[in-house]
C-alpha cells in the first residue's frame, strides 16, 4: 500500500478504497452518515474520543477504553487510518490527535471531508459498513505525555513556548463567556481554527502558504513549541493537525478553556486587562 500523505485529497484515497490495512472513519453526524458516506467507511461515535467528565470533558479517555474502540473498527498498529467528518475538520482531527496521543503511527486528515468528497462527484454509500474487529495490543498503545494543567502554569510564560487560542475572537477578548472566567491565557495567540478553511470551497483547507504567512502575522511563526487549545480541545484538534502539516513542533492542551477558565487562580487576560491570581 501506498504511503499516503497528512492531507489527503479525496481523488488521491478515491485511488486505494478496499486496500489492505487502509480504513476509513467517518467521525460525522450519524444522520449525515445515513444519508451519504465514503465506501466501507466505519462510523465512529464522537463521543468515544474524549473522557466526556465535567468539567473538563475534553480528556483523553483511559487507555483500556481507546484500545477497545480500535479494537472494535479493526484498527491494528499497521493499519493506515483515514479519518473525515461534515463539519470542517475538527471532529476527524480530534480522532487523529487521539491516535497520536496513544501512538498509533499511520493516519491522513481528508480535506474538505464528505462535502468535497460529493463535490467532486465521487462514489458513496448508504448502507451502513460492518467493521470487522481486530484485536489492538495494549502494549502497542503508548500514552505520550500530554499538556496538563500544571505543566502550562509553569511554562505559559517561557520565552520558547506560544500559546495558539484556536477559539473565536469573542471568546478570546473575553467578550463571549463559556467558563466562570472570561478571556485567554496571558500571552496567548488567536487565530480562530475556522479561518484555515475554505466554507466556499466545500471546507477544504485553504492555501498552506497562505495561512502559514497568515499565522506568521499573527506572532505563531513556527520557530518555537506551540501549545494550542480551543474550549475542550475539539477546535483545536484541527489546529494542532494543522500545525503537523505546516511541520510545526504543536501539541494540545486537553484540559484547554475548560480546565483554565475554571480555575479559580490561573492567570487570565482580556483585551483590556490582566488577572493574576497564580502569585
Amino acid at each position: 500500500m501506498a504511503r499516503f500523505p497528512l492531507l489527503i485529497s479525496g481523488k488521491e484515497l478515491s485511488a486505494h478504497l478496499g486496500e489492505q490495512n487502509l480504513i476509513v472513519v467517518d467521525v460525522g453526524k450519524s444522520t449525515v452518515y445515513s444519508q451519504a458516506h465514503i465506501p466501507g467507511a466505519i462510523h465512529v461515535d464522537y463521543r468515544r474520543l474524549q473522557k466526556g467528565e465535567l468539567p473538563v470533558p475534553g480528556l483523553a479517555p483511559a487507555l483500556e477504553d481507546v484500545a477497545a474502540l480500535l479494537t472494535e473498527i479493526g484498527v491494528t498498529p499497521e493499519t493506515h487510518v483515514v479519518a473525515y467528518d461534515d463539519e470542517g475538520g475538527t471532529r476527524a482531527a480530534r480522532f487523529l490527535w487521539l491516535l497520536d496521543a496513544f501512538s498509533h503511527q499511520h493516519f491522513s486528515f481528508l480535506d474538505g471531508g464528505i462535502h468535497a468528497w460529493l463535490a467532486e462527484d465521487l462514489p458513496y454509500e448508504v448502507e451502513p459498513a460492518v467493521a470487522t474487529s481486530v484485536q489492538y495490543p495494549l502494549t502497542s498503545l503508548i500514552a505520550k505525555p500530554q499538556i496538563n494543567l500544571d505543566y502550562l502554569l509553569n511554562h505559559y510564560r517561557d520565552e520558547d513556548v506560544q500559546i495558539w487560542d484556536a477559539r473565536t475572537p469573542e471568546e478570546f477578548s473575553g467578550e463571549r463567556v463559556m467558563a466562570q472566567r472570561r478571556g485567554h491565557i496571558p500571552g496567548a495567540i488567536n487565530y480562530n481554527w475556522e479561518n484555515a478553511i475554505d466554507r466556499a470551497n466545500d471546507d477544504r483547507v485553504r492555501n498552506i502558504d497562505i495561512i502559514r504567512t497568515e499565522l506568521n502575522r499573527a506572532g505563531i511563526s513556527g520557530d518555537k513549541k506551540i501549545i494550542t487549545h480551543c474550549q475542550t480541545h475539539h477546535r483545536s484538534s484541527f489546529t494542532w493537525l494543522l500545525g503537523k502539516i505546516l511541520g510545526f513542533d504543536i501539541i494540545g492542551y486537553p484540559g484547554a478553556w475548560a480546565e483554565w477558565g475554571n480555575h479559580p487562580a490561573t492567570p487570565v487576560a482580556t483585551l483590556y486587562q490582566t488577572e493574576d491570581l497564580s502569585s
